[in-house]
């Protein structure tokens, strides 16, 4: 059993320097407004994305689930556009990987599967559910931290969107518990 050596007397932690509360109110709004460009950009892309899905699906209600979402999407691009002039910012995106890798493994999911079956349908629901848990947590990250800078006016704003993509979510699971999750496991292989 290793035990520990014992303090030497006299050392110092090494710390990092104080900084002022102005300083960090700085460094924090200046990630938040980072973290918008890159919702932004990801919303963006996301309005290019949703057509293919709705397209490739097969279940008329989930063709309208990605249908309304994309109506949604188009919205919250524009609450964004919104937020960046409440923060006196330029509407500008910040390419956001992770979004950009959730849209192409949605994309892999239509390459990969039969047109016309439940099992796509199955895969385009787990794919649009990945890209919703993480809308999810970014605007719930987001409104919090709006709310740290004292910025209620925008939190409200990103609150509103966080509702939608979560009832979102949740209309997603509905139609995969309807009949799709179902219908997929009777298919033929």
């Amino acid at each position: 059993m290793a035990t520990k050596a014992p303090a030497k007397k006299g050392t110092k932690k090494a710390s990092a320097p104080k900084q002022s509360t102005e300083e960090i109110q700085s460094a924090l709004l200046e990630l938040f407004v980072d973290e918008i460009k890159d919702i932004y950009w990801a919303e963006k892309h996301l309005t290019k994305a949703l057509p293919k899905m709705h397209k490739a699906a097969s279940s008329q209600e989930l063709k309208d689930a990605f249908a309304t979402h994309l109506e949604q999407t188009q919205v919250h691009v524009e609450r964004l556009e919104q937020v960046f002039e409440l923060l006196d910012k330029k509407a500008q995106g910040k390419k956001c990987d992770a979004m950009e890798g959730l849209v192409q493994e949605g994309e892999g999911i239509i390459e990969d599967t039969d047109a016309g079956t439940a099992t796509r349908d199955v895969g385009l629901i787990l794919a649009a559910q990945k890209v919703e848990h993480y809308e999810i947590a970014t605007y719930g990250g987001l409104a919090q931290l709006a709310k740290t800078l004292g910025r209620e006016d925008i939190a409200d704003i990103l609150a509103e969107t966080l509702a939608e993509e979560k009832e979102t979510d949740e209309l997603l699971t509905e139609i995969a518990e309807s009949d799709i999750n179902y219908e997929a496991s009777e298919e033929e292989a």
